[in-house]
């Protein structure tokens, strides 16, 4: 996980490139959902990269091409931690898909994240 430069927020971004024009599209096309997440951590705490590498390893194997991570640092920006109302961290935001839901902690609970995340149903 990389810091924050020059104030600024580090996206990183899983977006599957643009191919060029094409001229048929599959019929019945499922158009993926795109995933906005932000993950709030203050520095570069073991915490925090645990839970960078535990969101990462679960978006690549669960939602592949179709997710976003905005990796908030709070040392840089504590400003930020108000419009989401953030009161722990390591806290992963949803923005999208609405609504919009919170997790905390390192992540490393996977089940939990998935129903967090509302990948799968609570059972």
């Amino acid at each position: 996980m990389k810091g924050t430069t020059a104030g600024k927020p580090l996206r990183e971004t899983n977006k599957q490139p643009a191919k060029g024009p094409t001229k048929t599209r599959p019929a019945k096309k499922e158009k993926k959902k795109l995933f906005e997440l932000r993950l709030y951590v203050a520095g570069q705490t073991p915490k925090s990269l645990a839970a960078f590498a535990n969101l990462k390893a679960i978006c690549e194997e669960h939602l592949p091409g179709c997710y976003e991570i905005e990796v908030i640092d709070l040392l840089v920006n504590p400003q930020l931690a108000k419009g989401d109302q953030i009161v722990a961290i390591p806290t992963l935001v949803r923005k999208l898909p609405e609504p919009i839901r919170k997790i905390i902690g390192d992540l490393s609970n996977t089940e939990r994240v998935l129903v967090g995340l509302d990948l799968r149903p609570l059972q």
